[in-house]
């Protein structure tokens, strides 16, 4: 089988990103291993940012270390030397080799061994605009620039996203309105006009507009296509996360591919791509 990187259907080409870093379900999160394999291979990979003690960004999805690690407390009471200390843990919740990757040690690896050019990395940050300090801003942008070219910068505070992207010029970013109960919201008052409408006026300069794949599904259950408007402004669509690839969300993404989602977020790409395989 080919490498996980694309679907193709009805003339309309959508990406398959590597959540987390992983190529398939059973791998762990964040391993720099298969972070470079996926930009080797011109794929788009995805990994979450949150700030240290150091000023710093960590690639790890939650504010505290218990979970995803060996360490314990808080990821911004722990310093870049204490981090660079911790493994990770698999799906089993043990440790593995791996240790935790700073920011600064992602992009310095990427510079090492090469990217393809079509391979894109999505920096998600996980906090806000109150969380980074000028130190912690300046920090970002020495570690992005000089792979710039090969990043996005996301998240769901669109002025955090402005003030990280101005010190890495180059940079793309992207935004995601999905929050908290915006599903239910949303089915409540049936108002997804309205709602992809704010998202583009809030982030007018995001390249990717980041959906929750649910909400897209509702949208298009009461007969609105959320993805078109997106569309029709020059940008993308990211839907997230298919976590399994299963009987049940195989109908699920075909419905995405229909209506020209140009990215699926998800957790088993290679089970995704052999599951669409001729």
């Amino acid at each position: 089988m080919s490498a996980p990187i694309h679907l193709d259907h009805d003339g309309h080409r959508t990406a398959i990103k590597w959540h987390r870093g992983r190529r398939r379900i059973s791998d762990p999160v964040f391993t720099g291993g298969l972070i470079v394999e996926a930009m080797r291979l011109g794929a788009s990979v995805e990994v979450d940012l949150v700030v240290h003690g150091d000023h710093g960004f960590a690639v790890l999805h939650d504010l505290t270390l218990e979970r995803e690690t060996t360490g314990r407390g808080n990821v911004r009471d722990t310093s870049a030397a204490a981090l660079r200390e911790l493994h990770l843990r698999g799906n089993d919740g043990e440790a593995i080799t791996d240790r935790v990757l700073l920011l600064e040690d992602l992009c310095t690896l990427l510079s090492r061994e090469g990217v393809h050019p079509d391979a894109l990395l999505q920096l998600d940050y996980k906090e806000d605009l109150e969380a980074l300090t000028p130190e912690a801003i300046a920090n970002f942008g020495k570690s992005a620039a000089p792979i710039a070219a090969s990043l996005i910068l996301s998240g769901g505070d669109f002025d955090a996203i402005q003030a990280l992207a101005k010190a890495a010029p180059g940079i793309a970013t992207g935004y995601d309105p999905c929050y908290g109960e915006s599903l239910a919201r949303l089915k409540a008052t049936g108002d997804y006009s309205s709602f992809i409408e704010q998202a583009l006026k809030t982030a007018p300069d995001a390249r990717m507009i980041y959906l929750d794949y649910r909400i897209v599904l509702a949208a298009a259950d009461a007969g609105f296509d959320l993805i078109a408007p997106v569309h029709a402004v020059g940008r993308r669509v990211d839907a997230w996360t298919i976590n399994h690839i299963t009987p049940e969300t195989i109908p699920q993404v075909e419905r995405l591919l229909k209506l020209k989602a140009d990215q699926i977020t998800t957790d088993d790409p290679e089970g995704l791509a052999k599951a669409f395989s001729s």
